[in-house]
């Protein structure tokens, strides 16, 4: 196996290799899965040394099976990127916009291009990954279909923009983030004296569970508000077979080796029943406001 294997979602042109592009370099080698549990077995399984997977949009919000999964996998997340998610309309060498009878696209991409999709009498069928539906188009060889997807697959499968820029709304970013196997560096009780990382920006996430009686959340929160340590994410997920009960994930600023970090986890520690570091890793840019 490569040690530069990075799995993703999706066919070869989606967004999430464009992700691994931008963070570990052009020339990095990738494994195309069907489904996000696939990318985490090709890690577990040995296929691929890296997965990158989207976490968030900023538009359709969390992406929650990917939540899960990080629960349930033992990968630690060692970096994350930004991307812009720019949407186009892509048919066959040809095909004309006025031609097009039936479209293409992930559930997600198309519910972020209603306007332009209102504006026409297309039939609108729902894909399993943008990029695979440019594929699909393209190995049906038809003038009346397209794909929605990134300028990437039109590349890739020797299609045609014939639209572009389609998305509802510009600012259209998805956060994806870089998950490798073993353990995280420096995580337990005050770790380090000082911070190793104190010239690089970094970002910590953290799963947790508390009990669940009044003010249990509250309580696991002052661990990081009375330190004066930023949340910059907060998500919760059911707890399988534990009707009505949560997992709580939150991203926070610092690296969890960093003294002040480390008290709050062991703060937290004290409180919740559950108390697992994901992983701490350099901050992506993320796009400015």
């Amino acid at each position: 196996m490569s040690p530069t294997v990075v799995a993703f979602q999706g066919e070869r042109g989606a967004f999430s290799e464009e992700a691994a592009r931008k963070l570990l370099g052009h020339d990095v080698e990738v494994l195309a899965c069907r489904t996000f549990d696939d990318v985490f077995a090709a890690v577990t399984s040995g296929r691929a040394s890296s997965a990158i997977l989207p976490i968030e949009n900023s538009l359709a919000g969390s992406v929650l099976r990917n939540y899960e999964l990080l629960a349930e996998n033992k990968l630690t997340i060692r970096g994350e990127v930004y991307v812009r998610i720019e949407l186009n309309l892509i048919g066959l060498p040809g095909a004309r916009i006025e031609d097009i009878r039936t479209v293409y696209s992930h559930p997600v991409a198309l519910a972020q291009c209603q306007r332009f999709l209102g504006g026409h009498a297309f039939e609108v069928k729902p894909a399993y990954d943008t990029a695979g539906s440019v594929k699909t188009a393209v190995e049906n060889a038809r003038l009346d279909e397209a794909g929605i997807a990134g300028a990437a697959a039109a590349e890739i499968y020797g299609a045609k923009i014939l639209a572009k820029g389609i998305e509802d709304h510009h600012r259209n970013y998805t956060r994806f983030l870089l998950l490798t196997p073993g353990t995280p560096a420096g995580v337990g009780s005050h770790a380090a004296v000082s911070s190793p990382h104190a010239d690089t920006r970094r970002k910590t996430t953290i799963l947790f569970r508390t009990s669940n009686r009044p003010g249990a959340l509250f309580r696991a929160l002052a661990a990081f508000a009375l330190r004066d340590i930023n949340l910059s994410k907060i998500e919760s997920r059911p707890i399988e077979g534990r009707p009505w009960e949560y997992s709580f994930y939150v991203d926070v600023s610092g690296d969890a080796s960093d003294p002040t970090v480390a008290r709050a986890i062991d703060h937290l520690h004290e409180m919740c029943e559950t108390v697992r570091v994901l992983g701490s890793y350099p901050a992506g840019e993320a796009p400015e406001e």
